[in-house]
């Protein structure tokens, strides 16, 4: 314990059991720096037989195989390819056709570009993603949440009607920048980085999000030519309004098949019906035919320098890179839970990554995977995982499809009604406002429940940006307000074992008489806690029952993080405390806590005596030191 007991003598004194296990703390290893840690997080995601060390263990030509097989999985499930998988996965593969090739060109005009572009962004990012991809369900392409966040964020800059050229410039150069995070996000493993956007935060993104489609879509689908380019909620009910105005004066799952190709019926049947009928000569606003041929080059539409344009659309495609990662991932890792197989979620963000570059170079905008929720028969990752995809081949033969039409069946779109498009949309929009979940996020956290109708009111009536900041704002108060008051609690026995827990929590356990057990539960001791944690230590120890306290046991193993407020803090506890002849003793502190406890000069070689590796280890220690060392001797 912190005394003035010399520590050469205190084996003698009942201590014998301190000397190996202060030694585990003394002499533990530097942890590694944070250049350390990222190389060594780039050496982990796609060479993990190099484990931490730096010397390649195989020759050069086995190491440049283990990064290609890091780069793509395919490598490695490609060997075992079987012809019963591709017969499911191609049955998987026509049937996400079915439902992706009219969505696509329904998501292409939410996005308010031409419609070829969704079906560009079903060609190549697929293609991609099927060779560097390791969740078999997954189905890429274009989706409703992310072609409104492009169309909100990039009109304020760039206005589609007066300039569609200067507007698909900054639509392909934000998808750039957003593979370009992507791929940062995997190789470093950033991927923290997407958890800034909690559940909550997503749940109310969603659903706010979902209505701002849903009203969007009134424009194609009441035949509207006036509409207004604002997403808030009141901007599009006075749009609709004034133009209305002035006009006038789940199903079973062994049949969810029929879900998924039911929009690509309605627009054969109303294609059919408009050019039988001629009702584009009557009103009706027909899409006026799909540009055909394959996706071509975009490469010299991305622009690297212009200022204020290449700062928006970095803006635009890191707030694309992080939702599109944020749902895509969680998905994929549900579908691999339920069936059995492990989901990289660095190799992931690099695949998304990847073919997002690729598909910005080859006019694609942002493609993700995943979108909508899981029991929604509209969602293209649910309709390839019910339809028994096995691989991502499944994704190739959808893109073999959108080939297809691309270059045979794009003539037969001229008469596709706008309306039927945007119905499609619709369609599949109920699953995104989960009220349930909303419910249960209240019942269970409300501080949770305020990020989540801080993201719903803010994309409701303002704006993208507003509704995401909102929420991030409402997060990270949520954190600071938990780091400023952390929770201290006093330990007790529980009778017969030497385990020690919360007396608040479990009443049944035991204080120890003249002994104060305190456990610091956060993870960081800093500029923002370190006062308060001072003042309870100190004032617990000294004010309730002076006199009577005799030792402190200082539970650490929580603190993961400590700064110089921190470790001040910590000087003053071991000074005062036993200037007052009480004990000090500092349970088990973090590997980043301890070496700067070292650096700050209060561990060194005669810390021996006031540190310990648990709880119990500091408790026996001040049982022998009070029964066998006089009360006068505690003293600094």
């Amino acid at each position: 314990m912190r005394s003035d007991v010399d520590p050469a003598v205190a084996p003698e004194a009942g201590h014998g059991f301190r000397a190996p296990t202060f030694a585990l703390l003394l002499n533990a290893p530097r942890p590694p720096s944070l250049w350390k840690e990222l190389s060594g997080s780039l050496r982990g995601a796609f060479l993990p037989e190099l484990g931490n060390t730096t010397t390649l263990p195989y020759s050069f030509s086995k190491w440049i195989l283990s990064i290609l097989h890091g780069l793509f999985p395919v490598l490695d499930w490609g060997t075992t390819y079987s012809l019963s998988s591709f017969k499911s996965d191609l049955m998987a593969g026509l049937t996400l056709a079915s439902l992706g090739i009219p969505q696509s060109i329904g998501y292409a005009n939410l996005a308010k570009l031409e419609p070829e572009y969704g079906l560009y962004t079903s060609l190549v990012p697929p293609l991609i993603y099927a060779v560097m991809g390791t969740s078999r369900d997954i189905a890429i392409g274009p989706v409703a949440v992310i072609s409104l966040l492009l169309s909100s964020m990039a009109q304020k800059t760039v206005d589609p009607a007066a300039d569609p050229a200067g507007y698909r410039r900054l639509v392909l150069t934000s998808t750039f920048f957003a593979g370009v995070f992507q791929t940062s996000f995997g190789f470093f493993r950033l991927g923290f980085m997407v958890d800034f956007l909690s559940h909550a935060t997503i749940v109310g993104f969603m659903g706010a999000a979902a209505i701002v489609i849903g009203m969007q879509q009134l424009k194609g689908l009441l035949g509207l030519k006036h509409f207004t380019n604002s997403t808030d909620v009141v901007s599009v009910i006075k749009a609709v309004w004034l133009a209305l105005r002035h006009h006038s004066g789940t199903k079973r799952k062994r049949y969810f098949w029929l879900a998924a190709i039911g929009p690509l019926l309605s627009v054969i049947l109303s294609t059919l019906m408009v050019y039988l009928t001629r009702a584009d000569r009557h009103g009706v606003r027909i899409i006026q035919g799909v540009k055909k041929g394959l996706n071509p080059s975009s490469i010299e539409q991305i622009e690297l320098s212009g200022g204020a344009l290449v700062g928006d659309a970095a803006k635009i495609g890191l707030i694309c890179a992080i939702i599109a990662l944020t749902e895509a991932v969680a998905v994929g890792r549900s579908f691999a839970a339920v069936k059995g197989y492990q989901l990289d979620g660095n190799k992931e963000m690099v695949a998304m990554g990847f073919m997002n570059i690729a598909g910005s170079c080859s006019s694609c905008y942002v493609a993700t995977g995943g979108w909508l929720l899981l029991h929604r028969s509209f969602s293209r990752t649910a309709v390839n995982a019910r339809a028994g995809c096995k691989t991502t081949v499944s994704n190739v033969v959808m893109a073999i499809a959108v080939l297809v039409s691309l270059e045979l069946l794009t003539r037969l779109l001229y008469y596709t009604p706008v309306a039927v498009l945007a119905s499609i949309i619709l369609s599949a929009l109920p699953g995104l406002v989960d009220v349930k979940e909303a419910c249960n996020i209240w019942r269970v956290d409300k501080m949770d429940f305020l990020a989540c109708i801080g993201a719903f009111l803010g994309v409701l009536f303002g704006s993208v940006e507003i509704g995401l900041l909102a929420a991030v704002i409402i997060s990270f108060a949520k954190i600071t307000i938990g780091a400023l008051r952390p929770s201290i609690e006093m330990l007790g026995r529980v009778q017969g074992t030497d385990v020690f827990l919360s007396v608040r929590q479990y009443p049944s356990a035991i204080k120890t008489p003249n002994l104060l057990i305190i456990r610091i539960d956060s993870p960081f001791f800093c500029f923002m806690n370190a006062n308060l944690i001072r003042e309870r230590i100190i004032g617990w120890a000294t004010e309730k029952g002076a006199g009577k306290i005799k030792a402190v046991v200082i539970d650490m193993s929580k603190v993961m993080s400590i700064d110089t407020s921190g470790l001040a803090a910590i000087k003053e506890i071991l000074k005062k405390l036993p200037s007052s002849n009480v004990q000090v003793g500092v349970v088990n502190p973090g590997w980043q806590v301890i070496n700067k406890m070292k650096l700050a000069g209060i561990v060194d070689e005669n810390a021996g005596s006031w540190m310990f590796l648990s709880v119990s280890e500091a408790v026996e220690a001040c049982d022998v030191a009070m029964n066998d060392v006089k009360e006068g001797a505690f003293s600094v």
